[in-house]
């Protein structure tokens, strides 16, 4: 970094940073065993959350300079909030996170080609769901032209990284692009009506990870929901809050908030922690805004996680089987410490009539995906990942059941590099759950039916 960047982002730190959440960090240390990477660089405190709040708080006051390795330990930090949970004096220190890398992305020069890749993905790409559609699309044909088998059997993976090639490997089946355009708006529901919801579909869940979207909307289905999906909805906003283009995360909310005013609903549903985790801030993201933060506390008050509502509706007390099976459960991060659910799927799991549910040994710690951090961090995320499949591998189970897509991969991942794709599977938990009513009902997978007729 050069002076001029040095001073550039040290005026950002001192107009940025929340001083007094700084503040509240009494330096006591109970964070540190809940974090990731503190442990895997060996108890380095730079990686910590006390030490990064020390970095963060030495900047503001001017007694640190801005500098590269300031920003690797930024950097490093998984955003899991783990440290919050623990925290006695209860450091809000995922907003600390957002608001030093706000700091850093948008007062430091970037490389031209980092400059294009940013803006391309997060100003032209994700608020625009049919441009997600479209560039999914791709991936789509890439499946199944038979480019995917020719880039395999020539070779032409091994020109990236390891994680990259196993990542390449367990992606789902994307459906095509007809049928990722043409989703339902207003669905009924299946059984007598309980609630009337609206559901966040979210961009990657609703085109990569449609089928669990799908999965989801009959499960609300059954349940009793009235289920409205407002058109007008787009990405929630996450990628770019925890990397450090809040101005545009904030254009995103206000969007939604207008989406989800009009559907007059008893809760907005979602099936992806980390998503849910930042919608459920917006309050304190639009906290400045005066024409916008009442309606972002009515939007946050509404946000509620498909295994929550599940359980409030009484759907684990339904009849629900699966073949004879051990499973085990890994925790969204931003499910658990965002949204604060941790039992319920846990509860759903063990309703499942021949499923025996075992915990996994720090299964509340995180997996290393972290949205984007598995790729732009993939050494230490692949050491976490190691971590996290010996544990899972000690429960013996056939199925590794988790609430989040970026943790569905990674586990699918684990279990790629581990060569045990013959005996352990990872799925999220709605099309489990779904395949067990289903199961235990008689009734034919829509979920086989949804994926057939997203591939023809």
């Amino acid at each position: 970094m050069n002076t001029a960047e040095k001073q550039r982002i040290q005026a950002a730190f001192k107009e940025k940073m929340d001083y007094d959440e700084l503040m509240n960090c009494t330096r006591c240390g109970f964070c540190l065993p809940s974090c990731p990477t503190y442990i895997e660089t060996g108890r380095d405190e730079v990686h910590s959350p006390r030490g990064r709040i020390a970095l963060m708080k030495g900047l503001v006051d001017g007694v640190i300079e801005p500098s590269d390795e300031v920003k690797k330990s930024i950097d490093m930090c998984l955003g899991c909030r783990a440290c919050e949970t623990v925290c006695p004096s209860g450091v809000k220190f995922g907003r600390l996170l957002e608001q030093a890398r706000d700091a850093i992305y948008q007062s430091n020069k970037q490389s031209l080609p980092e400059k294009m890749l940013r803006g391309t993905f997060f100003n032209h790409v994700f608020p625009f769901q049919n441009r997600m559609i479209g560039l999914t699309g791709l991936l789509g044909f890439y499946q199944r032209s038979g480019a995917q088998k020719l880039a395999r059997s020539i070779g032409v993976m091994k020109l990236f990284p390891e994680s990259m090639q196993a990542m390449e490997k367990v992606l789902p089946q994307v459906p095509k692009k007809k049928t990722m355009k043409n989703r339902p708006q207003h669905v009924q529901p299946l059984a007598k009506k309980k609630k009337k919801v609206a559901f966040f579909t979210g961009c990657l869940m609703d085109t990569i990870f449609m089928q669990t979207n799908d999965a989801t909307i009959k499960l609300l289905q059954y349940a009793g929901c009235e289920i409205v999906i407002p058109k007008t909805q787009n990405c929630c906003g996450a990628l770019h809050g925890h990397s450090g283009e809040v101005a545009k995360a904030k254009e995103m909310a206000k969007k939604n908030i207008v989406a989800f005013e009009e559907a007059q609903v008893d809760y907005i549903i979602t099936n992806a922690g980390g998503c849910g985790a930042f919608l459920v801030e917006y309050d304190h993201l639009l906290r400045d805004d005066p024409e916008w933060k009442e309606r972002a506390e009515a939007f946050c008050r509404k946000i509620k996680d498909i295994t929550a509502v599940l359980v409030e509706l009484n759907f684990h007390k339904q009849a629900l089987s699966m073949p004879d099976q051990i499973v085990t459960y890994q925790d969204s991060c931003h499910l658990k410490n965002g949204q604060k659910t941790f039992m319920e799927p846990r509860q759903l799991l063990e309703s499942i009539d021949n499923v025996t549910y075992v915990e996994m040994k720090d299964a509340s710690r995180c997996c290393g995906s972290a949205g984007i951090y598995n790729i732009v961090q993939s050494e230490m995320s692949m050491q976490i990942l190691d971590y996290k499949m010996v544990q899972a591998q000690q429960t013996k189970a056939k199925t590794i059941v988790t609430a989040n897509p970026g943790c569905l991969l990674q586990m699918k991942l684990g279990i790629e590099r581990e060569g045990l794709s013959d005996q352990m599977q990872a799925v999220h938990i709605v099309d489990f759950l779904l395949e067990a009513y289903e199961n235990a009902n008689g009734i034919v997978s829509s979920q086989k039916e949804a994926a057939a007729a997203g591939m023809k």
